[in-house]
């Protein structure tokens, strides 16, 4: 197999490999004698989609998860993020070094070669924005004010960071439920390390003593639920205009509908009106995460669960 990295910055490459493949075909010779890797889902799709048609299967290759962090590294995961030299760092201050180039090296080198002009102080900013809301409804109006622009180019912004596979965009469930429902999508930053670099938030009791701190957890809990969960499965959150939520909804293959509360608690409590969505949402599972290890019930068919844990059954549903 012949390995060639950050592809998306040789275009011209695509067309060779167009014939290449066809001729090994024609020979009656397997696929998959090529991996293509690159960094930027962008452009990546758009130059393969013309010319690999037909010829190419995608796979996207997240950081570490909480399965492969295992037991004892669960808050160094959360802290420091899933990138492995961040995880794995020999120490925390080596850790947030890296952190701290790759945000530098991603604005002044990266995403210059990849076409977008937009000034490295702006989106340093927008992308700090971003993590200041992490889990709050995209407002493009409000940040567009922030940063002197309009909500138009904010859009363009945050699907800037959604290809570069930096954010989630979480789109709210839509039901027939005779209820205002809210319609604005969430965002997340998909690697909480990133979340605490950008917010200079360097050790684990900085993080605590932040109000950021739930608010991070939660889209730690996110990206790790979606990374793991089945292919095809549709990800989306609730909220009615009364403000009676469910912080992610899972759609599994096979029609299993999971709502999951998020608690940065150790004893978590289930509001009210998380009861409320469940009762309208009708989900088959319910579960509140927390940090904690042990699972037991919580009343009215809502579970307790460790994130660990949680992981395990969605790794076992996936098969």
């Amino acid at each position: 197999m012949l390995i060639i990295d950050e592809v998306q910055r040789a275009p011209d490459l695509f067309n060779v490999l167009r014939g290449v493949i066809d001729e090994r075909v024609l020979d009656g010779r397997h696929a998959g004698h090529f991996l293509l890797l690159g960094s930027a889902s962008m452009e990546l799709l758009k130059q393969s989609s013309e010319s690999l048609a037909g010829r190419i299967a995608y796979r996207e290759l997240s950081p570490v998860d909480v399965l492969e962090a295992g037991r004892n590294r669960q808050n160094d995961l959360w802290v420091r993020g899933g990138f492995p030299r961040s995880l794995l760092a020999p120490d925390n201050e080596a850790s947030v070094d890296w952190r701290a180039n790759f945000v530098t090296t991603y604005l002044e080198r990266d995403i210059p070669q990849l076409g977008p002009r937009i000034p490295a102080t702006t989106l340093r900013r927008f992308w700090t924005m971003l993590a200041h809301r992490q889990g709050a409804p995209f407002n493009a109006t409000e940040l567009g004010r922030s940063l002197g622009i309009d909500a138009k180019t904010v859009t363009t912004y945050l699907d800037l960071m959604v290809d570069l596979l930096l954010a989630y965009r979480l789109q709210p469930l839509q039901m027939n439920v005779g209820k205002r429902l809210v319609k604005t999508p969430k965002t997340y930053l998909r690697d909480s390390g990133l979340v605490h670099t950008l917010l200079r938030l360097d050790t684990l009791d900085d993080i605590l003593g932040h109000p950021i701190s739930g608010a991070s957890w939660e889209g730690h809990v996110v990206s790790n639920l979606i990374r793991l969960a089945p292919l095809r499965t549709e990800a989306s959150y609730y909220r009615t205009a009364s403000g009676n939520e469910i912080d992610l909804v899972l759609d599994l293959p096979g029609n299993q509908r999971w709502a999951i509360e998020i608690k940065r608690s150790s004893a978590p409590k289930v509001s009210k009106g998380f009861h409320s969505a469940v009762a309208d949402v009708k989900p088959d599972l319910a579960f509140v995460v927390y940090p904690g290890d042990e699972r037991y019930p919580k009343g009215e068919g809502v579970e307790a669960i460790g994130l660990l844990e949680l992981c395990g059954v969605l790794e076992d549903y996936r098969g």
